[in-house]
C-alpha cells in the first residue's frame, strides 16, 4: 500500500515525496513540474496528493484513491 504524495519545497526547487519517506521520488526546478510528476504518480498509485507552498503549509489536496465517502457519487 502506497502512502500519500506531497509536493514540498526543497532548496531552490521542489520535491515529490511519499508521506513518511526519507528520500524524494523526484526533484524538480519548478513547482508546476513537480505537480505534473506527482499527479501522474498519485493517479497510478491511487493516493492523495498534497501540494505545499514555499512556507510549507498545505495549499491544496487532490484525491486519486479510494475515498472513504463513496456516498458523494450516489445519485
Amino acid at each position: 500500500m502506497h502512502t500519500n504524495l506531497h509536493v514540498v519545497p526543497h532548496g531552490d526547487g521542489w520535491d515529490v515525496i511519499h508521506e513518511g519517506a526519507r528520500y524524494a521520488e523526484s526533484h524538480h526546478t519548478t513547482q508546476d513540474e513537480a505537480i505534473d510528476a506527482a499527479t501522474a504518480l498519485a493517479q497510478r498509485e491511487k493516493v492523495a496528493l498534497l501540494i505545499h507552498g514555499r512556507d510549507g503549509q498545505i495549499r491544496s489536496r487532490s484525491s486519486f484513491g479510494h475515498d472513504h465517502d463513496s456516498s458523494a457519487m450516489a445519485g
